[in-house]
């Protein structure tokens, strides 16, 4: 106040009041700041204040997987990197104290998209959510125990006892691990002496499974039962069928089984045991990169550093012209752990696959189908999982032999065809009651057996897409040499020199086969053509026109026939 008396001598009352008001601003400018100093600071401790609640483990699960939508007809699921997600629910109980408070879910799937999590069922709802990025390993829990005391166990090289004694973690884990002692500072299992470190508690936020925590405020607390809901990254599913051919039926009227399990893929580490597991067939859009929003949290592995073996001459670790030396001491009290970190590498690659004859029921969801199974199913970590959805013990079906015809090919000029070509052999029926089937087919593959004198004998593996209930299902075995097919059109004139002209076909087909046959003739796209074909009836069918011929056993038979463009060209 006396440096603003003064600086206000020999000025005007304008001036004295300038001054002032620039005073009075400025002391208002240091109080809202102090305000908002405050205001921080009782956030901060407001947010230390908030007492952490460990929700219960879940006493309800399920799990919804959702095929890799970019998966398509005839791909494998990726084994080591599913790009399939599943929707996982969990129930679970809480008891809060009043006020605010964090909420931890341990053992959620490390490939949690958190931006999808829903928590539903608390009072006060959710303030905030956080996904933890560190789990319990030998590096974080040397960065949590930083500046603070552990215990080192050392083997003396004289009297092989343990001798135990404290000391201070002075660095972090990237790099040479230091140690304070009594002796000064020294390198972790730089020493050659074999030596281990006990820790007495685990840092806070640190834990062996991932977590998943929320905020929240309830005013007069309680216990309450609480679903999380969330995506996750890295499951995949598909269908996989056994049909086998039964004896005695004819090419055009036979009999099969068909068996089909789900296989369903969890790559995540955690397992859900006693889950209600359901599978969703179709293709989902997704838009969004749950890969990339999972970012599953990382357990860190101790890298020590020390100096190099061999540095010197009196360090080397060969004898000149001798036998190598054995390892150092220090390097064979890391062999185990690196043995063990192998070893759990390994394992992590195995897929153990189990099997239940417990039949899925088959839902409507949109346009996509859901199958539920009716039973609680453990859905193991790093695993596989069948389960039957499908028993049909008598599909009725049958063999169909197909062959495209196109006018850009021409007969030789004594009418005999330059080349036969195989025909396609189809396994073909109708998804519907009649035929022994009536539900949706999700896609897989099939592999098609054939029973015999000796048994039952692989014939070939199918390709199946989605089927709904009610369609026509064509499952292509391979080409068959047994049944041979030409078509072209006789004569030099195509349809490009006359496009209302007629242009003249033949077919010629062969069956090696001891039984009849049925061909049928893709004779061209229905909007680019007009068809005449005498004495067989055509049909369109998937935008062709077509039509179905009977090979007798043993031999052969042509057809000529004619077509033209539907419109004429300018």
């Amino acid at each position: 106040m006396t440096r603003l008396l003064r600086h206000c001598e020999g000025h005007g009352p304008e001036a004295i009041q300038g001054v002032a008001r620039s005073a009075l601003d400025r002391v208002a400018a240091l109080a809202m700041t102090s305000l908002a100093s405050l205001a921080l600071l009782s956030s901060n401790a407001a947010a230390q204040d908030r007492a952490v609640v460990e929700a219960t483990a879940p006493t309800d699960l399920a799990v919804t997987v959702y095929r890799d939508p970019n998966r398509r007809l005839g791909q494998e699921m990726r084994r080591d990197w599913p790009s399939g997600f599943a929707m996982i629910s969990e129930t679970r109980q809480v008891t809060l104290p009043p006020g605010e408070s964090t909420i931890r879910f341990t053992g959620v799937a490390e490939g949690m998209v958190a931006v999808s999590a829903i928590v539903t069922g608390l009072p006060g709802g959710t303030i905030e959510k956080n996904r933890n990025a560190d789990l319990l390993s030998p590096a974080a829990l040397v960065d949590g125990t930083l500046g603070n005391r552990v215990r080192v166990t050392r083997t003396n090289p004289g009297t092989g006892a343990e001798e135990t004694s404290s000391a201070i973690i002075r660095t972090r884990a990237d790099g040479g691990l230091v140690l304070q002692t009594n002796e000064g500072f020294e390198a972790v299992r730089c020493s050659g002496i074999p030596e281990r470190l006990t820790f007495d508690s685990v840092p806070a936020g640190l834990s062996a499974q991932p977590v998943f925590s929320i905020d929240t405020r309830d005013a007069s607390g309680g216990t309450y039962e609480i679903t999380l809901t969330y995506l996750a990254w890295g499951f995949d599913w598909q269908a996989n069928y056994v049909a086998t051919l039964h004896e005695g039926g004819s090419s055009d009227d036979l009999r099969f089984s068909l068996m089909s399990w789900l296989t369903i893929l969890n790559d995540n580490g955690q397992s859900f045991e006693d889950a209600d597991l359901m599978a969703v067939a179709g293709t989902l859009n997704v838009e969004s990169d749950f890969e990339g929003l999972s970012d599953p949290p990382q357990a860190r592995p101790l890298r020590l550093t020390c100096y190099p073996l061999g540095s010197t001459a009196a360090g080397s670790p060969y004898r000149r012209g001798g036998a190598p030396m054995p390892p150092p001491m220090a390097q064979m009290a890391m062999a185990p752990m690196m043995r063990r970190e192998s070893y759990a590498d390994e394992v992590s690659d195995m897929v153990v696959v189990t099997g239940s004859r417990i039949m899925a029921s088959e839902e409507a969801l949109g346009d996509l189908k859901l199958y539920r199974i009716p039973l609680p199913v453990d859905v193991n970590g790093q695993g596989l999982k069948q389960v039957a959805f499908l028993d049909q013990g008598e599909v009725e079906g049958r063999f169909l032999y197909s062959s495209v015809c196109t006018p850009w090919r021409r007969f030789d000029g004594d009418g005999s065809p330059d080349t036969f070509d195989a025909t396609s052999l189809f396994l073909v029926t109708r998804n519907d009651d009649e035929h022994g089937l009536g539900m949706a087919l999700p896609m897989g593959r099939a592999i098609l057996f054939e029973r015999g004198s000796r048994g039952e004998l692989p014939v070939g593996e199918l390709e199946l897409r989605d089927y709904a209930e009610g369609q026509d299902v064509e499952l292509l075995v391979g080409a068959s040499d047994q049944v041979m097919s030409e078509c072209a059109r006789v004569g030099a004139a195509g349809p490009e020199d006359n496009d209302r002209k007629w242009t003249a076909m033949r077919v010629s087909l062969s069956n090696a086969n001891p039984h009849p046959v049925t061909v049928r003739l893709d004779l061209g796209e229905s909007g680019q053509w007009n068809v005449r074909f005498p004495g067989q009836r055509t049909f369109v069918k998937d935008g062709l026109i077509r039509t179905e011929v009977t090979v007798p056993a043993n031999s052969s038979r042509s057809f000529d026939w004619s077509l033209r463009y539907a419109l004429a060209r300018d």
